[in-house]
């Protein structure tokens, strides 16, 4: 009878474990095939494109770099990218504490005119970016970028970081100020190590979101001097429109940071995710 009750429950809960197989390999799928496409000769991918590649060499690598200044631009995205987000995560870190703690005049103006900010899709405000930065002498700089990523990553950080620093007890606060400590100590030496795992989270999201970003590294570049890795994998298009394999092996090299980072950081990204659970 026990048996029998086991065979049933695996059975019943046979269709749960195929959905997530389902969504694993339409999500893994992609990126093991570019990957191993990327070892591929331009005959073994057309003759196959599922197949396994014959030998496993970095010819292809070899071949992406040399034919194209993927390493130009894959340093221009660690620079604009690593800046954006330490100014996104040192501006978000103060101003979401504040909003999440205290009382003032122009709060539901300030949360009013961040929320309006998500609504507006970049192409409302490429006009008046496009003028403005060649105004300024900030259009083909990566100054240029810097400002605007950061910008585009300041309201989602906010909500994400005034969450988290609700689930943070007041207690620890009031008992630090009994203790004599001054509002910038409580928030450098307690509140912010508490809050690191909601700071991963926004950085990491920040790091993803404009290591991909493709719409304003076009729009505000016209050189090499600062435009970006996904820039490079359409630019060059042309140039791997007969070399497929080079063009699989650039792919890879662009969308191995977002994943190596997402694997450092999940423990800390996790913890953020599940504070809620556990506040009080």
């Amino acid at each position: 009878m026990r048996t029998d009750s086991k065979f049933v429950r695996r059975v019943l809960g046979a269709p749960k474990y195929l959905f997530l197989l389902f969504f694993v390999l339409i999500s893994v799928g992609p990126m093991v095939w570019a990957f191993l496409s990327s070892f591929k000769t331009y005959a073994e991918i057309n003759s196959s494109a599922l197949s396994l590649p014959g030998s496993f060499n970095l010819k292809n690598y070899a071949d992406a770099f040399r034919y194209a200044p993927i390493g130009k631009y894959f340093l221009n995205s660690i620079e604009i990218v690593g800046l954006s987000v330490a100014v996104t995560v040192c501006f978000v870190a103060m101003c979401a504490y504040v909003t999440a703690r205290f009382r003032f005049a122009l709060k539901p103006l300030l949360i009013l005119l961040i929320s309006a900010s998500l609504m507006l899709p970049a192409q409302a405000i490429s006009q008046p970016l496009f003028a403005i930065f060649k105004e300024l002498h900030l259009y083909d700089t990566k100054l240029g970028l810097i400002i605007v990523y950061s910008a585009m990553g300041i309201p989602m950080s906010f909500f994400v970081m005034t969450s988290y620093y609700q689930t943070i007890s007041t207690a620890l606060e009031e008992s630090a100020y009994i203790d004599g400590a001054t509002f910038l100590q409580t928030f450098v030496y307690i509140i912010l190590p508490l809050a690191k795992p909601g700071l991963v989270t926004i950085a990491m999201l920040q790091f993803i979101n404009t290591w991909n970003e493709f719409y304003f590294a076009l729009m505000l570049t016209s050189g090499d001097t600062a435009r970006t890795v996904p820039i490079a994998l359409n630019y060059y298009m042309g140039t791997f429109a007969n070399n497929y394999s080079a063009l699989f092996a650039a792919v890879v090299v662009t969308v191995l940071p977002t994943i190596l980072v997402f694997i450092l950081l999940q423990r800390q990204v996790m913890e953020s995710l599940t504070a809620g659970a556990v506040k009080g």
